[in-house]
């Protein structure tokens, strides 16, 4: 019996959210709708004309908002993740173990630096722009990573973000071999576009001959198999992974169980922060399948969790909402 439903390993990263007009953009020479890797002195002029009085912080990065939704399900997870000991490296160690999610890190055990942190801009229509500075986690490696939780779990979930880096790269490596040699499951997200674009390859090393889960969007799944239509994209897709989920947005997501593709139905919903949908989507999915229900069923719940999580301002939901959730999914 394995103590541990999901072990992540990824970035740790504070989200310092808040709204923002098109003109804001356009004031301060920021590119719209991506994810941008900043210095922290260009991170550290935009923090200078934003009202930080209004925006909301949370510990973040994108594998740990998917192992802090398994952890609201009701799940057991663990993260593997590297902070500085500055405030706000103390903030991100105390929220994630607040959220129910175990560490290795304690206070006297944090590093001189900068912990990372990420500005996530919303627009009206939505939309989110990232503006990251990695500081302490672009340093994450294979001394960040805990063997014995990665054992001791049914999953191993591996952020996408990590293949920028030579040494997050090796980390990945490095967690995929440990959980492949304990009868550990393997789940990886590609995390963005922009990843699969420019370091393919450095996926497929990951991902050698297989991976047991992987989760992608649309624009990732045909990117990755060179497809242009999605119906190519998933056929190609049953090389790199038994099992997989693709995303769509407002048109829900299509699984497939090792078997069969199984479309997922999306809930009706007004969006207004498209931010972590991706993650919560992942960590609802993950909590299901480690927890009895199907491949269907923890699809419907992981669209209900999303679909939630796009109707609001963050990346998280109450630990209500997640019981509420959890209730329509089992009236």
């Amino acid at each position: 019996m394995k103590k541990y439903d999901v072990t992540g390993i990824g970035n740790a990263l504070v989200d310092i959210e808040f709204k923002v007009s098109d003109q804001f953009f356009a004031d301060n020479g920021v590119e719209k709708g991506l994810m941008t890797l900043v210095d922290e002195e260009r991170q550290n002029s935009l923090m200078g004309v934003i009202n930080t009085a209004e925006a909301k912080k949370q510990a973040g990065g994108s594998a740990a908002n998917t192992i802090v939704a398994v952890s609201q399900f009701g799940g057991k997870s663990f993260y593997c993740f590297r902070v500085a000991d500055d405030e706000l490296g103390h903030f991100y160690l105390k929220d994630l173990i607040d959220s129910g999610v175990d560490v290795a890190l304690v206070p006297e055990r944090l590093e001189n630096g900068v912990t990372g942190k990420c500005l996530v801009m919303v627009t009206e229509d939505s939309e989110r722009t990232m503006n990251t500075f990695l500081g302490i986690t672009q340093n994450f490696s294979v001394k960040d990573i805990h063997d014995s939780a990665i054992k001791d779990s049914k999953y191993l979930f591996i952020e996408g973000y990590l293949v920028t880096s030579p040494n997050g790269k090796e980390a990945m490596l490095h967690a995929k071999k440990v959980a492949e040699e304990a009868g550990t499951k393997v789940a990886l997200t590609f995390s963005d576009p922009a990843m699969v674009k420019y370091f393919k390859e450095n996926f497929d090393d990951v991902i050698g001959p297989s991976v047991d889960l992987l989760f992608a969007n649309e624009e990732e799944a045909m990117l990755y198999t060179g497809k242009d239509s999605l119906l190519e994209a998933r056929e190609e897709m049953k090389k790199a992974a038994k099992h997989f989920v693709i995303t769509q947005g407002k048109n829900g997501a299509m699984i497939f169980d090792g078997d069969t593709f199984i479309d997922i139905e999306p809930y009706k919903t007004t969006a207004i922060d498209s931010n972590g949908a991706g993650d919560m989507f992942a960590g609802a999915f993950l909590y299901g399948i480690t927890n009895g229900h199907s491949y269907a069923s923890s699809g419907k719940l992981a669209s209900m969790a999303s679909s939630q999580i796009v109707s609001q301002f963050g990346p998280r939901l109450q630990w209500h909402q997640a019981k509420d959730i959890l209730g329509k999914l089992n009236p």
